[in-house]
């Protein structure tokens, strides 16, 4: 489960329900990549439309 329902943005929202562990950008991500020696996968996808 990714940690993306709590998220204020209606675009990481509309993700919550994706099979990734996604979670959203802020220095503890950071910190637990550099902690697991993991690289880092950033989407950087775009949506005009919420509902």
């Amino acid at each position: 489960m990714n940690e993306l329902a709590g998220a204020l943005s209606p675009y990481l929202r509309q993700h919550a329900a994706n099979p990734v562990a996604w979670r959203q950008w802020s220095p503890e991500a950071l910190a637990e990549a550099e902690r697991r020696d993991v690289p880092l996968l950033i989407s950087i996808g775009y949506s005009t439309c919420h509902r």
